[in-house]
């Protein structure tokens, strides 16, 4: 395992992160304690040490179990937690970005992961109401109170993400150190406006869903009626785009002689920007086989027709900012009436 710094922060990370949403039963497609447990010692013999959860992860149970983990261990670990989801019934004020639940759910998830602090707080989910300075300020007062040490942003738009980090740096308080977003070789819309703004604003980058939430490990091109969050919950995404890059996949994965999930975790971990994907798992040997993408590099010709199978369209306004007229057009030296010129 190889580490880096964590965005605009000192903070020395892996290259890999783990991901602990599957820590507990309640959420219907997690693992028992024992298995969580032989995860996280996978991940951490093999030299992680981001550890990324949420309070609302299996209702809490995804913090208990890792406060029970790293017991006797906690400062080697950067504990990464979000808030945002509700963790209360009939209680409205216990879910959004608010300041009320903002500190409410910090308290919870300290208690939980038994430590008197977080690494890395996130705003877990954009609720389009909270104003954007009560967010900061509120993360401002937690970095003062010794509770968080960094903060972070996810599932929001590039546009209000830089609003909320503008205000902070204007203001003096704490700024964004990192951005969560989905991406992988299935959904790549993440280079149209948040991995822009991720290197413009010197973000470390934490990326779910780097195997196309199962698809791109190739189960279902192989039993089309095979189990998983995917072919369980969304089967909308079983299309035959998606299917044909999880054949693409398999066949580079049978070129090296590896496993295609591991083929998906190298090519996100070549992306453009600082990225270090979230690797989860449902057992402990599943752990050990993702972290074999280490050992994995992908050829430049792999990662060229990876790329090419996978390519999006920029969209509005890239498709014009981005083609060869437009900076001769608004770069040149003299206009005439009806045309301009060159020279």
């Amino acid at each position: 395992m190889k580490y880096k710094l964590f965005g605009n922060s000192g903070l020395r990370v892996s290259e890999l992160a783990m991901g602990a949403m599957t820590f507990g039963t309640e959420s219907g497609y997690g693992v028992e304690k024992d298995e969580a447990r032989k995860v996280y010692e996978a991940y951490r013999e093999a030299g992680g040490n981001i550890v990324d959860t949420a309070n609302v992860y299996c209702r809490g149970t995804s913090e208990s179990f890792l406060g029970e983990f790293m017991a006797g261990d906690r400062e080697r670990v950067v504990i990464s937690t979000k808030y945002s989801g509700p963790m209360r019934d009939k209680d409205y004020n216990a879910a959004g970005n608010s300041r009320k639940n903002m500190m409410d759910a910090i308290e919870g998830s300290l208690r939980r992961l038994r430590t008197d602090y977080v690494d890395i707080y996130w705003q877990h989910v954009w609720d389009t109401r909270t104003p954007l300075e009560e967010v900061m300020r509120g993360f401002d007062d937690l970095v003062r109170q010794g509770k968080v040490l960094y903060i972070g942003v996810s599932c929001t738009p590039a546009w209000a993400a830089t609003r909320m980090h503008t205000i902070a740096e204007m203001r003096g308080w704490a700024k964004f150190i990192g951005v969560q977003l989905r991406y992988s070789l299935i959904d790549r819309s993440a280079e149209r406006e948040l991995l822009p703004m991720a290197r413009a604003l010197d973000l470390g980058v934490l990326t779910f869903a780097a195997n196309g939430q199962g698809i791109l490990t190739g189960k279902y091109n192989l039993d089309p009626k095979a189990t998983g969050r995917v072919g369980d919950m969304t089967p909308d995404r079983l299309t035959e785009r998606n299917l044909g890059l999880a054949r693409a996949v398999m066949e580079v994965a049978d070129e090296l002689g590896c496993k295609p999930s591991q083929v998906a975790l190298a090519w996100a971990k070549r992306g453009p920007a600082n990225i270090i994907p979230l690797i989860g798992a449902r057992t402990g040997e599943h752990m050990k086989e993702n972290l074999g993408c280490l050992d994995v590099e992908l050829p430049d010709e792999a990662m060229k027709k990876l790329n090419e199978i996978s390519a999006i369209s920029p969209g509005f306004p890239h498709d014009i900012a981005g083609n060869r007229p437009t900076p001769w057009l608004i770069n040149h030296r003299k206009w005439r009436s009806g045309g301009y010129l060159d020279n």
